[in-house]
């Protein structure tokens, strides 16, 4: 093997991005107090270049740019640069992302700024052409070099605008939580709504599963079956659509067009994690097969492609292979037809070979136009038979690209992302009852317990090389706490619920800010970033702010702490006023706001067939319910002198008010669904 060229700093981190980038002629350096000292030191801008393993576009500016000798030569001459991976860094891509989108009204990746010694931004943008990339750094030398107050000037009043970006939703005054703001930011949103494709209207389209969610449980509580039919033609139209993997199952990012049908290839765990999560709440709402086959092949694909040895989850799949995009996922119809022989009418029909599934160059993305009831009845099938043929089509095609040159692999494991996950399998596990899937969420949990969760009750944001790094951030704190609450819930381990109370514990105590009411991002023992960021918005995972919200709100009602409760409320209050606003950004808020303005019930489940009871009544859809029970005594104040060693009953209870105990769980949900 060759000697590289060129070898920098990089090549002793363990981020399979920042690697990508170990042998670029740029004198790259990660981000931490060395690269910034260097920059004080030689009084130099710092260039700060954040991107993802799974970043096309990433790619291709490294190729054009960061490879070239030229433009490595401007860059380190007037620079420190530092490459940043944005999922191992959340909290320094937030900060340089703000300053950006304040500068341009615009963001993404890679992302790319450049900020005084100290780290104040004064300029940035994204992908850039390797001419306009060049002009620019040294256009920015040059004016920094003749008017170093100007810039000084300027990186004072942006540096003012980060701040205050974070601090404009929670300065407003509270107000109480009504039904009318909800049904407003509904109203408002469906304006929005994709009724032929789902989804937001237009292109790209984003799945935002946090969105679907809200929505499921708004058209359940509220009897809107518009926006019932809304998310089932979202669902349907996604699990149809080129951004599902219809041979080896697991969701791409996001849909390039209006129909998903053409994806950016890369896959990340986030989304099908999240994913699994609303397909098994539908699942469980509608008993919906396609629901069923979505989780099931989505499962497979965590544990085929994304599962470590260590039981930990890898965190995305690039979308390139051999240069190309896509080239692992299409196919020639020359070559599916030589594989399918006699099978090749059916199959063609089925996964539109046709100019429904053309992509480019002779490339097709295999896609579904219709349910499989309807194709079978169109083609004089039998359902079963048509299933069957499916999954030897699939399994025939899987062992064909197995063949194929892999996309690229980003081995990192990251706690926030697993814990998503986790999440995922365990509401697999409630809708269709498979044990695999809580066998499977068992493994997972115990190697975030043994490689992210420290003895003082912190917890590291990332694990490679049998190596836990970097402080977590208030996501891996949110998520995690969540996880556990669901493992609770669905097992009623006692373990898991301490966990959860000791995880919030520590949060509070590093993570809050009592005057302003929220969680700041980062850990108050973090000191390498000029400000402390207050993550609001949902967005392709709901806001950490919100997840620790609804997290306060289900630990108050197991350990019977009010204030846990009360902070809950004070944190929504501030913000109901902007749901209407812009409601797929407070679609998690909302979530926790419908607990307080329609019923909400505490399930307590006591006796020895409590864990009988508790799978048989999660697996209907109940989101307005949270669940505590125990096969022996217990003194939790859910269950505390509910225990029998006689019989073992179902306690349904809403405001500190409960209904008769029941024996029979058909029962307790009448209880529930008549209030």
């Amino acid at each position: 093997m060759a000697t590289p060229t060129y070898t920098n700093e990089l090549i002793h981190e363990t981020s399979p991005y920042l690697l990508q980038h170990a042998h670029n002629p740029v004198n790259w350096l990660p981000w931490g107090e060395q690269a910034l000292q260097l920059a004080k030191q030689e009084n130099k801008l710092i260039l700060i270049s954040v991107g993802y393993a799974a970043c096309h576009w990433c790619h291709v500016m490294a190729h054009e740019s960061f490879e070239d000798p030229e433009v490595a030569q401007a860059m380190n001459q007037h620079f420190v640069c530092i490459k940043v991976d944005r999922e191992e860094r959340p909290d320094v891509d937030q900060l340089y992302m703000t300053a950006v989108q304040l500068m341009t009204q615009r963001g993404g990746w890679p992302l790319n700024a450049i900020a005084l010694p100290d780290g104040r931004p004064i300029w940035g943008g994204t992908y850039f052409q390797k001419e306009v990339w060049t002009n620019a750094l040294l256009q920015i030398h040059a004016y920094h070099q003749q008017n170093p107050e100007k810039t000084a000037e300027y990186a004072e009043r942006l540096s003012q605008g980060i701040q205050e970006s974070s601090l404009l939703p929670i300065l407003k005054e509270s107000e109480t939580l009504s039904i009318s703001q909800l049904e407003q930011a509904v109203n408002r949103w469906k304006s929005s709504f994709d009724k032929q494709e789902g989804g937001h209207r237009g292109a790209p389209k984003f799945m935002l599963p946090n969105n679907l969610q809200f929505l499921l449980r708004w058209a359940h509580q509220t009897h809107d079956n518009d926006t019932l039919k809304y998310v089932e033609t979202s669902l349907n139209k996604m699990a149809w659509g080129g951004i599902f993997g219809q041979i080896g199952g697991g969701f791409a990012r996001y849909s390039t067009d209006s129909s998903w049908k053409v994806p950016h290839f890369e896959k990340m765990l986030y989304d099908n994690g999240q994913l699994l999560q609303i397909y098994a709440q539908a699942f469980q709402k509608t008993g919906n097969e396609l629901y069923q086959e979505v989780i099931e092949q989505t499962v497979g694909f965590l544990k085929r492609e994304l599962l470590s040895p260590e039981n930990g989850f890898y965190s995305s799949l690039d979308a390139d292979s051999e240069g190309e995009e896509g080239k692992f996922y299409v196919w020639q119809k020359r070559e599916l037809q030589e594989l399918l022989n006699g099978d090749w009418p059916l199959f063609s029909a089925y996964y539109q070979v046709n100019e429904n599934g053309h992509w480019e160059d002779g490339n097709y993305i295999l896609l579904r136009k219709t349910s499989d009831e309807d194709f079978a009845q169109q083609h004089q099938l039998e359902v079963p038979e048509l299933k069957k043929r499916v999954t030897n089509w699939r399994n025939q095609l899987l062992n064909v690209r197995a063949k194929r040159i892999r996309p690229g692999l980003d081995d990192k494991i990251l706690t926030s992302w697993n814990a998503l996950t986790l999440s995922g399998l365990l509401a697999a596990y409630r809708a269709l009852g498979v044990k695999e899937y809580l066998d499977f969420a068992e493994q997972n949990a115990r190697f975030l317990q043994q490689n992210l969760q420290n003895s003082d009750g912190s917890i590291h944001h990332s694990f490679k090389n049998g190596i836990s790094k970097i402080d977590g951030f208030l996501e891996d704190y949110a998520f995690l706490t969540q996880a556990w609450l669901d493992f609770y819930e669905t097992t009623g381990a006692e373990e898991w619920l301490i966990s959860a109370q000791k995880l919030t514990d520590y949060t509070l105590r590093h993570f809050f800010d009592q005057e302003k009411g929220f969680f700041y991002f980062t850990g108050d023992e973090q000191t390498d970033l000029l400000h402390r960021n207050i993550e609001i918005h949902d967005n392709v995972t709901p806001a950490s702010n919100s997840v620790m919200a609804n997290n306060l709100f289900r630990l108050g009602h197991h350990l019977g702490q009010n204030q846990l409760l009360k902070t809950a409320e004070q944190m929504l209050e501030k913000l109901a006023n902007d749901f209407s606003h812009y409601p797929s950004g407070f679609s998690n808020w909302m979530n926790l706001a419908i607990n307080f303005v329609q019923p909400y019930f505490e399930v307590a489940i006591s006796g020895s067939e409590a864990s009988k009871k508790l799978q048989e009544i999660q697996a209907s859809y109940l989101p307005n319910c949270l669940f505590s029970a125990s096969a022996t005594e217990s003194r939790l104040p859910l269950l505390n002198n509910r225990w029998s060693d006689k019989t073992t009953r179902l306690f349904v209870c809403q405001d500190k008010a409960c209904q008769s105990p029941t024996e029979e769980v058909a029962i307790a949900l009448q209880q529930i669904e008549g209030s």
